[in-house]
């Protein structure tokens, strides 16, 4: 049975940090193409990082380059979202899922809110 959850999500004031995590069950992370994407109020889900299988490329959204970093745990099946220098542009719900998968599909997880405010 496939399982997606995220976690690491708060309030935070601009200039933070935050690391959030996404443990997968059912699938491995290893022989997957997995994605961090996000969504405003108002605002269709965007994608905002994504890491191919081998790990050896990485792929991030313009306005988050050098900022966000992601990687992954095979052993623990994780995946992880490094963020730095949060502004308020960057508050969402952050989800985690496996690319080309329904978002509604249990390949994604129902998302852990980021909030930047001062």
């Amino acid at each position: 049975q496939v399982h997606v959850v995220e976690s690491g999500g708060g309030t935070v004031r601009p200039g933070d940090s935050l690391i959030l995590s996404c443990v997968v069950s059912g699938f491995s992370v290893d022989t997957a193409i997995m994605l961090w994407a996000r969504q405003a109020p108002g605002r269709e889900r965007e994608w905002v990082a994504g890491i191919t299988e081998g790990g050896s490329n990485l792929y991030y959204k313009e306005s988050v380059k050098g900022r966000f970093s992601v990687s992954r745990d095979g052993a623990k099946n994780m995946l992880y979202l490094q963020m730095n220098n949060l502004t308020p542009a960057d508050t969402a719900v952050y989800y985690c899922g496996k690319q080309g998968a329904a978002l509604n599909s249990d390949y994604w997880g129902q998302g852990t809110q980021v909030t930047v405010s001062s």
